[in-house]
């Protein structure tokens, strides 16, 4: 039997395109993880028409998608949320971090605004860098958005 880790990569290799439209679409990633044998993903879409992309995403790469599940939800105050943090003004807008040994972006982000679910934040200011978030670097220099 496969351990979790080869049937998260076997699974998110098959649903590639469908995280690759996550990313496009703009979906908050909260989580990508093996569940019940089944690959589980959970995310905050940006629109209903974002969402309804990713579903029909899952359903091109299998209609039955028989090994996944998904949780997309619409967001209706990310909008707002944007709106006031630029606002806010005057506050820095980023500071670096360099990677260490056994971290990840969940546990720098836990670090950093005190929930591990915003990693994404990290891995949308770091697109540059990254090319998974699952994939960093111990001496990579990560900018860490406020």
């Amino acid at each position: 039997m496969a351990s979790q880790e080869e049937r998260l990569q076997t699974l998110k290799q098959k649903y590639q395109s469908v995280l690759n439209l996550i990313q496009q679409q703009q979906v908050r990633l909260e989580h990508v993880h093996v569940q019940d044998n089944k690959l589980f993903i959970g995310g905050v879409a940006p629109s209903e028409e974002a969402k309804n992309k990713v579903w029909d995403q899952i359903k091109m790469v299998d209609p039955s998608y028989s090994d996944l599940t998904a949780d997309i939800r619409v967001e209706q105050t990310a909008r707002m949320q944007s709106a006031g943090a630029t606002a806010g003004g005057g506050q820095q807008e980023h500071q670096t971090y360099t990677v260490q040994p056994g971290d990840t972006l969940s546990r720098i982000s836990q670090q950093f605004y005190g929930d591990a679910s915003q990693y994404m934040r990290i891995y949308q200011a770091n697109r540059d860098k990254l090319s998974d978030p699952n994939k960093i670097q111990v001496g990579q220099k990560l900018t860490i958005p406020a």
